[in-house]
């Protein structure tokens, strides 16, 4: 959305929340499976809160926030405790949610060239349902281990949120810390966002419900426009806590926002305190952090050169990217083989995939394709032994049920014939029996070119190097 700022400026700070992945809850043995089939069914005494029941940390998940923390060059805590967090809702079966306030886990970062504040961890709280004349809460979500990201208000248009989210999104995929699908719920985008003409900030505003990256995009873009014309129209802004409604796609008021007073923190006296430059060794935990977003981004541009496209539909994928790697490691750093692999990767195979043949079927193609025969079927194109159209044909049977690229080209008459020798009197034979299309090719209309070779494929079933072709048509019609 193109947005007229009269002047103003936007600034943004997000909050995000990501479920991490271990295999039980934060404080108890419960499993940590949220999208459980039935209601109710991973809970325990602990998750419910009975009276004379104690939480344990989950020592799986503060793992994971130190690695997060170290990727993003955070400043990892020695000194950290939990709070108890005071609010009375019905998804809150304890009266207040065991968080972090005081003394996070990780201060600082950056993150998509974005400063963040702070990323504390804490637990989940249960899912309400509702209904026309009551409500029911599952708790199967609470108590999962949840981690809070908060940047430096440091954004300024639903780009830069977008992007934020994206990243973040990436970089607890890469480092297993979370699978952050947010249409499952398992990753929620806050935008904080106010307009200003000054140096000083505006009237804050919270934006909640967000369930898609581009819906939080859409979000911080009427949030902008909606503030910049009430200020326009000399309406004072109220601080807030607002909804996003995703049919309608505008912003509409919740409630008043809540400041960390009204919370009533103090540290959870059941639970530990805990020093984790004595629990973690952090320079092993930061020497054995997997290649990140951002590495592999610029390692993919200078080390293969290929489109900055097909780069970001590696970084996407991580099972994409590895089957990649295994491709063109063979290639000797030959960037025609290693663009063309690429290319066939991100654009064929994808479209094979979506084709109506292969509608229904259960293919992990990234596991199931071999990566070395892959490569030979990439090889046989570049070298003029298979045609696109034939080496498209090839990789479709490949992908559903396996061969070798030569083998198969074989057996179906596509290896193409490379002898100019040959195909001369295939090509004089179609100047001969097109007499009118010679005639003005050679008065200057060379779009005829695409006809001249469309019918040397055709005469030579498709065995044609369509290359070698064009060459031979050039010279016998003297161009």
């Amino acid at each position: 959305m193109t947005i007229d700022m009269k002047g103003y400026t936007a600034t943004i700070g997000l909050e995000i929340h990501a479920h991490l992945k271990t295999k039980t809850k934060m404080f108890s043995k419960s499993l940590n499976d949220p999208h459980h089939g039935g209601v109710n069914q991973n809970i325990s005494p602990i998750d419910l809160a009975h009276p004379g029941t104690l939480p344990t940390i989950n020592k799986k998940a503060v793992e994971h926030m130190v690695r997060i923390g170290l990727a993003v060059d955070g400043d990892i805590a020695n000194f950290t405790e939990f709070d108890r967090k005071n609010y009375f809702y019905p998804d809150i079966p304890k009266g207040y949610q065991i968080s972090q306030f005081k003394y996070p886990i990780v201060s600082n970062g950056t993150l998509a060239g974005f400063a963040l504040t702070r990323i504390h961890l804490e637990e989940d709280t249960a899912t309400s349902k509702h209904f026309d004349d009551h409500s029911l809460v599952d708790y199967n979500r609470a108590g999962a281990p949840l981690m809070e990201l908060v940047t430096e208000p440091v954004l300024h248009s639903s780009d830069d949120v977008m992007k934020f989210a994206r990243e973040l999104q990436l970089l607890l995929r890469y480092l297993g810390a979370g699978d952050a699908n947010i249409e499952k719920g398992e990753m929620r985008v806050e935008v904080n966002l106010s307009v200003s003409k000054t140096d000083e900030l505006g009237t804050k505003v919270e934006v909640k419900n967000i369930g898609s990256i581009a819906a939080a995009g859409k979000a911080a873009d009427f949030e902008i426009k909606r503030q910049i014309e009430a200020l326009e129209n000399g309406e004072e802004l109220v601080q807030e806590t607002r909804g996003w409604d995703d049919q309608k796609e505008i912003t509409f008021s919740q409630r008043s926002k809540e400041n960390a007073k009204d919370y009533r923190y103090f540290p959870e006296p059941d639970l530990p305190k805990l020093y984790l430059h004595e629990i973690f060794d952090l320079e092993a935990m930061k020497a054995e952090l997997p290649e990140l977003p951002d590495a592999k981004r610029m390692r993919y541009a200078s080390e293969y050169g290929v489109k900055s496209e097909d780069i970001e539909s590696f970084i996407g994928n991580y099972a994409m990217a590895l089957f990649f790697e295994k491709v063109v490691a063979g290639f000797n750093g030959d960037t025609n083989l290693i663009k063309t692999a690429s290319n066939y990767i991100t654009s064929d195979i994808i479209g094979i995939l979506k084709s109506d043949d292969f509608k229904g079927l259960d293919i992990d193609v990234w596991t199931t394709l071999d990566p070395e025969m892959f490569a030979k079927l990439i090889t046989m194109v570049n070298s003029g032994d298979l045609g696109s159209r034939g080496a498209k044909d090839i990789l479709a049977h490949m992908i559903k049920d396996g061969g070798d690229p030569q083998v198969l080209a074989e057996e179906k008459g596509l290896i193409q014939d490379n002898d100019p020798e040959a195909l001369k009197a295939v090509v004089q034979g179609i100047i001969d029996a097109n007499p009118n299309q010679a005639t003005e090719f050679k008065a200057g209309k060379e779009t005829l070119m695409k006809f001249f070779v469309g019918m040397g494929m055709k005469e030579t079933k498709g065995a044609g190097n369509p290359k070698i072709l064009t060459e031979l048509f050039n010279e016998m019609l003297g161009k």
